[in-house]
């Protein structure tokens, strides 16, 4: 599995190396995936000692954790019985380690056990560029992931963190935990699938999936505001990797009855590997439905479904076996509803 997607990960980045002049992506990832450490002083200094440039050196530390740390499906715990959490539960034997700064001791903890939360791999990535000598901030904010909102679908807690990283004298934003892979919707499994779209994205490509707490890190003159954000269907990484190049309704929230029929088309050019009768459209009353298209035809890709029940809040749309959309269903009350 390791070798398919390193496989994957060099055919994706030879077209990165015409962009980017400056560096050869290809051999930067080629040999960072083969370079081993137990601790992150030791593996910055391995993936980055050999380079002149921010941005090389930037590029293997990017390629390395992508390649190397798995997302961490269920949370650690500190002790029987008690409430997991979602960062990283430290070794109490291991008395060394209450020297070093809090991102350090958390790095070399994700490096030594392979899978972190997003707080792990952002904390890794800014200490492997502090011990490269490269100015980079972790940034906490908002995903559209569909979490950390309200009842109504308007307010949203942080729920992600990713990073900005200072190269050439500008900052640049990334994501490495989105950029290592996804979890399926059916099993909540982890499946590394390297996605290039979050190494240095424009930002105001980025802003379309992530928010910050300070808007000085959205990098724009004029950030949208957060009623924006937030009332626009959740992008999810499936969207990415299916390249949807169009969507209806543009709405995120969708206003609807008992027994009204709920249409929405999206436009692909990625082929369904998946047949559509694979999996059945899931269609109980539950709270969080998945459905796959009715229809496709020449890229076009068509759901509907009929609200049967007030307890519907949220449409995810299936797609390759990945979530591409989730939309929030405001279902009317019956005495509210239209005759």
């Amino acid at each position: 599995m390791k070798v398919v997607a390193l496989i994957f990960l060099l055919f994706v980045t030879t077209a990165c190396v015409a962009q980017k002049g400056s560096a050869n992506f290809y051999l930067i990832d080629w040999k960072a995936q083969s370079i081993e450490a137990d601790a992150a002083d030791t593996l910055a200094k391995k993936l980055t000692g050999s380079y002149t440039t921010d941005l090389e050196k930037v590029r293997a530390i990017f390629s390395w954790i992508t390649g190397n740390i798995d997302y961490q499906v269920k949370p650690r715990y500190n002790r029987p019985g008690k409430s997991s959490t979602k960062y990283l539960v430290e070794d109490p034997s291991d008395t060394a380690s209450i020297l070093k700064p809090l991102n350090e001791r958390v790095a070399d903890l994700v490096i030594r056990r392979k899978e972190a939360f997003c707080d792990g791999y952002a904390k890794l990535f800014k200490t492997l560029c502090d011990f490269s000598g490269i100015k980079a901030e972790i940034i906490i904010g908002y995903a559209r992931t569909g979490e950390g909102m309200d009842k109504a679908g308007r307010r949203f807690r942080s729920n992600h963190s990713w990073n900005a990283v200072f190269i050439d004298s500008t900052w640049h934003l990334l994501d490495v935990t989105w950029a290592s892979g996804f979890l399926t919707y059916r099993d909540n499994e982890f499946m590394r699938r390297y996605n290039n779209r979050y190494f240095l994205t424009p930002p105001q490509d980025f802003i379309d999936d992530h928010y910050p707490e300070d808007l000085r890190w959205t990098l724009l003159p004029q950030p949208p505001a957060i009623r924006e954000f937030s009332y626009s269907p959740f992008k999810q990484i499936g969207f990415v990797h299916s390249n949807i190049t169009s969507y209806s309704p543009e709405k995120g929230v969708i206003d609807a009855a008992i027994g009204d029929t709920i249409r929405l088309v999206l436009s692909t050019n990625v082929k369904e590997e998946y047949p559509v009768s694979q999996w059945d459209t899931i269609t109980q009353p539950f709270a969080w439905l998945y459905i796959k298209p009715t229809s496709i035809n020449n890229g076009t890709l068509s759901y509907t479904y009929t609200v049967q029940s007030q307890a519907v809040e949220w449409l995810n749309l299936v797609y390759n076996d990945e979530v591409l959309m989730r939309y929030r269903i405001n279902i009317k009350k019956p005495e509210t509803a239209k005759e």
